[in-house]
Parts: C-alpha cells; sequence; structure tokens
C-alpha cells in the first residue's frame, strides 16, 4: 500500500475511533506534521524523537498522530510535502534538518515548526538563538570549536597525520542574505587556524552533491592527504556509508562529526548526541502543544558530546589507537 495513502487513512481511523469508553468528549487529539528527507536513511533518530514523545506521555493514536511525508531523498520533493503539511493545518511541524526545516518556513508564516538544524541563524531559519522570532524553533547541533576538537582527537589518534583533507559542501548551510552571518571563509578560516595550531596542512575539497565524491577523493589522492575530516553537513551524513567506503578504498582514517558515520564503517566520530537531540525537539513539540509560542522558546544548543571509536575499521587500517585516546572514548565498536 502506498506510505501516504496508509498513514493518511490510518490517521483518520485513529480519529474516528473513541479515545476511551464511555468518555463524555474525547480529548483533542494532537497532530504533527513530520517533514523527512530520508525516513530510511536514520530509523533510529526518528524512532528517537517518537520515545521522546512517548517520554512525555503521548501515544499515537490515543493523544497524538503524527502525519509523514518523506522526500525519500529527493531535496526538490521537500516543498511540495511542506506545502501539503500545511494544507492539513497540522498543529506543528517538524523538519529536523536544515533542508526541511526551510522548506517548512517557505510554507507557512503561523503554523509552528520545531528543527534540528547546524547552524540556524546563519541558514536563516531564525533571527538569534536566544531570541528566534517567528514560527520557528528547537534544537542546533552547531557547538563552538568542534571542528577543531575533531582535528586534535584525530591527530592524538592518528599521531603521523600531516595533510588533512577536509571535506565541505560548498552554499549548503552558511549563504545568507544579511549581516553578521557566518560565512563560508569564516569556516575555512576557522579550520586552517585549527589545523595550522596542531601541526597538519589542511586541503579543502568540495562536493555539492554525491557525484562529487569520486572526484573529491581523487584530488586528496593527488594531494597526497593522509588523514580525512568530514564536515557536518546533513547530505554527508545521509550518505555516510558511501563516505565510509570510499575512504576504506583510499585507505584515510577519517573522522566525523556524527556517529552514525563511525557506526557505517567510519575510523572515529566526534561531535552532538543526535539521538539524544532527537528526543530534545520532542520536547519543543509538547511546549508548542501546550500553548508556548516558539518565538518565546530558545535554540537550545548541545550539551552531550560522544566520542565513539570503530577499532575494527582502526585495524583494517593497519592502525594502532592510542590507549590514552580509547579511555576517552564514550563507545569503542570492536
Amino acid at each position: 500500500m502506498n506510505r501516504r495513502r496508509f498513514v493518511g487513512t490510518l490517521s483518520a481511523s485513529l480519529l474516528a475511533a473513541p479515545l476511551a469508553a464511555g468518555a463524555q468528549s474525547p480529548a483533542k487529539v494532537a497532530q504533527i506534521g513530520y517533514l523527512v528527507l530520508d525516513l530510511a536513511a536514520s530509523p533510529h533518530l526518528h524512532e528517537a524523537f517518537r520515545q521522546g514523545l512517548r517520554d512525555l506521555g503521548y501515544v499515537e493514536g490515543r493523544n497524538v498522530v503524527i502525519d509523514y511525508r518523506d522526500a525519500e531523498g529527493k531535496t526538490e520533493r521537500l516543498p511540495a510535502l511542506a506545502a501539503e503539511l500545511t494544507a492539513l493545518k497540522v498543529d506543528v511541524i517538524v523538519a529536523l534538518t536544515t533542508p526541511q526545516a526551510l522548506a517548512a518556513k517557505q510554507a507557512t508564516r503561523t503554523i509552528p515548526i520545531v528543527f534540528l538544524a547546524g547552524d540556524p541563524v546563519a541558514s536563516g531559519l531564525v533571527t538569534s538563538l536566544a531570541r528566534p522570532g517567528g514560527n520557528l524553533t528547537g534544537v542546533s547541533t552547531l557547538a563552538p570549536d568542534l571542528v577543531g576538537k575533531c582535528l586534535e582527537l584525530l591527530k592524538q589518534a592518528v599521531p603521523e597525520v600531516s595533510r588533512v583533507a577536509v571535506l565541505w559542501q560548498p552554499g549548503a548551510v552558511f549563504e545568507r542574505a544579511g549581516k553578521d552571518v557566518l560565512t563560508e571563509r569564516d569556516v575555512r578560516k576557522g579550520v586552517e587556524t585549527a589545523a595550522h595550531t596542531l601541526g597538519m596542512q589542511p586541503q579543502f575539497v568540495d562536493a555539492r552533491g554525491p557525484e562529487d565524491f569520486d572526484r573529491a577523493f581523487s584530488e586528496m589522492s593527488r594531494a597526497r592527504a593522509n588523514a580525512l575530516a568530514v564536515l557536518p553537513y546533513a547530505m554527508f551524513v545521509n550518505e555516510r556509508r558511501r563516505l565510509t567506503d570510499l575512504a576504506a578504498k583510499t585507505r584515510l582514517p577519517a573522522v566525523y562529526a556524527f556517529r552514525e558515520s563511525v557506526d557505517a564503517g567510519g575510523l572515529m566520530s566526534y561531535g552532538a548526541d543526535i539521538a539524544h537531540m532527537f528526543r530534545r525537539a520532542a520536547l519543543y513539540v509538547d511546549k508548542i502543544l501546550k500553548g508556548a509560542k516558539p518565538a518565546d522558546l530558545p535554540v537550545e544548543q548541545p550539551t552531550k558530546f560522544e566520542l565513539v571509536i570503530n577499532l575494527k575499521t582502526a585495524k583494517v587500517l593497519g592502525l594502532t589507537i592510542p590507549p590514552s585516546v580509547l579511555l576517552r572514548a564514550d563507545e569503542v565498536i570492536q
């Protein structure tokens, strides 16, 4: 059965069912629109959001219905899907990465939107973290000095690293009209400063889409890079299996910003606990359903970080991770 038809049919049947035997007037069933780029890419993260709702007392089919709209990896479909959710007049739209949030913002200025985004100010989602303004709020995965910390841990894990390739996606997050915006030049400067402090020479390699990956890794090989740092873009998370396969093929020890890449075979990651932040997004939904306005809810920044190391990948690469680094890891995949 078509997924959208199934969800719609299920929602209708649940809304029609009595919520409690003998109830005089059924309690209002909250309707959440869930806009996702690729539902199959990270099912554990979407389950984390649903668990967050359950922890707050929401039971699907009893007091909440979630209407899913899945772009199945096709970014160009997001605006139309966001418009569909707007037409349904859902109580709140959940858009848990920057592309979805931007599409939802374009679709409605009135329905509350809860996002999880890298840099929501630079991408134009909100005017500031403390005072979001408008109808959007949520959780940011951006943390000061995150890339610098990733490079530091990579150097400690693989001390012989001297030339590090830095994979980035031009224009994906940091471009926005206006003042006081983090620019791509700022990002590059921050990476260069951190790398030089650690005695490493950075080589920036761009990839605007998955079709650029083969060319990007060829550039890394020609430049004789002996390590790789993957910057925290949503596209790189969605394409993590291909990236980790290419890193293994070119024998590049790589550090990522999200643990999902290590689960897929990457060497190591350091960054915000994304599953935890998906659960936190449910808290924002709860507050909005209880009457809070997005403009009055400051954007939350990450407070829980994790270092994950894949020893199976280290063995394949012929690396011995120092015990001092392993002791700092939150999880070691054997």
